[in-house]
C-alpha cells in the first residue's frame, strides 16, 4: 500500500482529525469556510440592476443647468467640441425632491426610496475594465465578483439553489464571464446565467425519461469523481463539480417552478408591464419578476443585465451617437420593470432585507464631439441604492456645475463594495480568502463604508 493510499483509507481516522485542525485555521489556504455575518445584518439577499455601457448621469440624475447656459458653445479651443446640455427636463419628485429627468418616469415615482450616489468615480473609461471593476474591485480578470464574496461569507439560503444567478438578456456585457466569476473562491460560488427567452437554463430537462436511470448516471459519474479527488487530496475543481452535479439534480424540480410565471396574479403582470407588445420589454420585466421569484426561494445574489440593443458590443448604454434615442429606448425597456420591482418589494414586506442596487460602469461627457451624443467620463457618474438599510430620499455627493468631475464626498466603486458588505453584516476589512500566499479581498486596502446614505 503506497503512503497515499494509506492517507485516504486512514481519512475517517487521524488523518481526517488532523484535517479538520488544519481546516478550522483561517490561514490554511482558504479551505475553511465559515459562513455568517461579523454583525448583525440589516440585508437578507440583493438584486443588482445592471446597466452596462456607461448611462450618462448629466442626463438622468444629475441635473446641470448651467450646461443649459454652455450649450453649443467650444468646450475645446479648436472647437471640435462642445458643450450639450440634457434633452430632458429635470423634475423634483417624492416628499424629498429628488430631481430625475423625465427619461425615468416610473423610477421618479419611488425617488423617496431612492439614496442617489452623485459622486462616483472610477479609473477605468472602457467598458471591460470598467464592468468588471463594478463587479469585482479590479479592472483585469480572474478576481471573485460582489455576488460571490457574499456568498462565500454568508453562505446559500437554499439547498436546491444556487446562491448567485445571473439573469441576463442574451448577451454578457463587456468584460465576459469574468465579471461574474469566483475567481479564486470555490467553483461553487460563481453565477448561474439564466436566459430571459427560450429554455432558461441549459440542460435542466432531463434527458432520460426514467428518473431512475438519471439518478444511476449521475451516481456513476460521482463515484468517478470522489475516486479521483481521493487519489489528488483536496482539489477545489473536482470538489466544486461533484456539488454542482448534486445541486443541478435538485434544481431539476424547483428551478422551472421558480422561474414559471403563470401563478402571478394579473395584477402584478400589469404592474410589471408583461403584456406590452415591445419584446425586449416584456423579456427585461420577466427577468425582474423572476427576481423576486429567486429571491423568495432563498437566492442571495440576483444581477440582472439589460438586452443589448443600442450599445452593440459595449453595452446598450453606450450612446456615442443618437443618445436621445439611445437613452430614450433603454429606459423605455428598463424603467417600469425595475420601478415594478421596488413597489412589489415594498407590498410583500421584503424590501426592508432586500438591497435593490441600479449601476452602470462609469458616466458620459457633458460635451460631445459630433452633436448627438456623448464619450465616455470615468470621474464622474451616478448610481442609486435602495431598500434594506439605506435612507430613502437621500442624495449624496456632488459634481462640479458641468458634471465634469466628482468633487463633493467622492465615491469610489470600493466604497459601494464595503457598503453592500457592511449592509450584509460583512466587514470588507476582515472577509478574506488565503491565496497565492496572502489573503485576498473584494476591496483589497481599499474601501470605506458610506455611512450617510444607511438609515
Amino acid at each position: 500500500m503506497s503512503r497515499r493510499q494509506m492517507l485516504t483509507y486512514a481519512s475517517n481516522g487521524f488523518g481526517l482529525l488532523a484535517a479538520s485542525t488544519l481546516m478550522a485555521d483561517d490561514a490554511y489556504a482558504g479551505l475553511a469556510e465559515q459562513h455568517g455575518p461579523h454583525f448583525a445584518p440589516k440585508a437578507k439577499n440583493i438584486i443588482f440592476c445592471y446597466m452596462p455601457g456607461a448611462v450618462s448621469h448629466v442626463d438622468t440624475f444629475d441635473p446641470k443647468p448651467k450646461l443649459d447656459e454652455l450649450h453649443g458653445q467650444n468646450q475645446t479651443p479648436d472647437g471640435t467640441r462642445k458643450w450639450k446640455k440634457s434633452p430632458w427636463k429635470f423634475r423634483q419628485h417624492g416628499q424629498s425632491g429628488i430631481p430625475i429627468s423625465d427619461v425615468f418616469p416610473h423610477i421618479a415615482t419611488v425617488a423617496d426610496e431612492l439614496a442617489v450616489v452623485r459622486s462616483m468615480k472610477t479609473g477605468f473609461p472602457l467598458h471591460p475594465r470598467g464592468n468588471m471593476m463594478m463587479h469585482t474591485g479590479r479592472g483585469v480578470g480572474g478576481h471573485p465578483s460582489l455576488g460571490s464574496w457574499i456568498n462565500y461569507g454568508l453562505g446559500s439560503e437554499s439547498k436546491n439553489l444556487p446562491g448567485y444567478v445571473l439573469l441576463h438578456g442574451g448577451t454578457i456585457p463587456p468584460g465576459g464571464l469574468e465579471s461574474f466569476s469566483n475567481g479564486c473562491l470555490p467553483a461553487s460560488h460563481q453565477a448561474m446565467p439564466v436566459k430571459a427567452e427560450g429554455n432558461p437554463i441549459d440542460n435542466i430537462v432531463p434527458a432520460d425519461k426514467d428518473p431512475r436511470l438519471q439518478r444511476a448516471k449521475l451516481d456513476a459519474i460521482l463515484q468517478q469523481d470522489q475516486s479521483l479527488a481521493s487519489s489528488l487530496g483536496s482539489h477545489d475543481g473536482i470538489e466544486s463539480a461533484i456539488r454542482n452535479y448534486e445541486l443541478a439534480y435538485r434544481m431539476q424540480s424547483l428551478v422551472p417552478d421558480v422561474l414559471n410565471l403563470d401563478r402571478e396574479s394579473e395584477a402584478t403582470k400589469r404592474l410589471y408591464g408583461l403584456h406590452t407588445k415591445n419584446k425586449n420589454k416584456r423579456l427585461y420585466s420577466q427577468q425582474c419578476l423572476r427576481a423576486r421569484r429567486l429571491i423568495e426561494a432563498g437566492v442571495r445574489f440576483v444581477e440582472i443585465t439589460c438586452p443589448d440593443i443600442f450599445g452593440g458590443n459595449n453595452g446598450t448604454w453606450d450612446q456615442h451617437t443618437e443618445l436621445k434615442e439611445g437613452h430614450e429606448g433603454n429606459s423605455l425597456v428598463t424603467d417600469q420593470g425595475v420601478t415594478a420591482l421596488i413597489k412589489d418589494l415594498r407590498s410583500r414586506g421584503m424590501l426592508d432585507e432586500t438591497l435593490v442596487v441600479w449601476g452602470t460602469e462609469f458616466g458620459r461627457t457633458p460635451h460631445t464631439g459630433n452633436v448627438h451624443g456623448r464619450d465616455h467620463h470615468e470621474t464622474a457618474f451616478s448610481m442609486w441604492l435602495a431598500g434594506a438599510g439605506i435612507k430613502g430620499g437621500t442624495i449624496h455627493g456632488a459634481t462640479d456645475d458641468v458634471g465634469m468631475h466628482s468633487v463633493e464626498n467622492i465615491t469610489s466603486v470600493h466604497d459601494i463594495h464595503a457598503t453592500i458588505l457592511h449592509l450584509f453584516g460583512l466587514d470588507h476589512e476582515r472577509l478574506s480568502y488565503r491565496f497565492g500566499g496572502r489573503d485576498v479581498s473584494l476591496t483589497d486596502v481599499h474601501g470605506k463604508v458610506v455611512q450617510e446614505i444607511l438609515a
